[in-house]
């Protein structure tokens, strides 16, 4: 859902690169609702007993539990609905309490910098959950210039674990309350490696 306007060539260890797989595949899941294919692919999936494996065995358990169709729905409801969804996935919502403020500006301003724009034809803000952890991914994997650690501090960490909290608690929430599990998951762990002396 977004591109680059002049992509740094990326190398990353493996630690960086299972950090981006993992904030790739939540940007994806915020972003538009799984397909056949990608649910099929999410109930492979095996956890074990940490916490970000239990969030994984979690996810792959309510990917068996549906099909497409019943999380297009779901997606709809938490993100779109009538008027509006049960959650609003914006930094600019959780951090001021309205839509296309300061933190929007901020996220723009930031990502000039770094030569990312938004894909043409997407209709959402540069400050949605989804684009964020896209945006993530691509840092950690180097396809976009910048300090994906630093990205994460300024734009992800004053919120999205109150967001990912929230999709987890949502009333319209089956799939997506493993979503939101797995998403809280690895942002406490990025804040917790982030607290660690260098």
């Amino acid at each position: 859902m977004m591109e680059s306007v002049g992509e740094a060539p990326g190398q990353g260890d493996t630690l960086d690169a299972e950090r981006a797989r993992l904030f790739a595949l939540l940007g994806r899941l915020l972003l538009a609702p799984p397909d056949a294919a990608l649910l099929a692919g999410l109930a492979g999936l095996r956890g074990d007993s940490s916490p970000l494996g239990t969030a994984l065995g979690a996810l792959a358990e309510a990917a068996a539990r549906t099909d497409a169709a019943a999380v297009e729905r779901e997606h709809f409801a938490l993100f779109i609905g009538i008027g509006r969804g049960e959650v609003l996935p914006y930094a600019s919502y959780y951090l001021t309490g309205f839509l296309h403020e300061r933190p929007l500006a901020a996220l723009r301003a930031a990502l000039a910098e770094s030569g990312i724009a938004r894909a043409p034809g997407m209709a959402e803000p540069e400050d949605h959950l989804g684009f964020c952890c896209e945006v993530m991914a691509g840092l950690l994997e180097g396809r976009f210039k910048g300090d994906a650690d630093g990205f994460f501090a300024r734009h992800l960490a004053p919120w999205a674990g109150r967001c990912f909290a929230d999709i987890a608690g949502a009333e319209a929430a089956r799939f997506y309350r493993a979503v939101g599990g797995l998403g809280r998951a690895a942002i406490e762990i990025e804040q917790a490696a982030a607290a660690l002396p260098a």
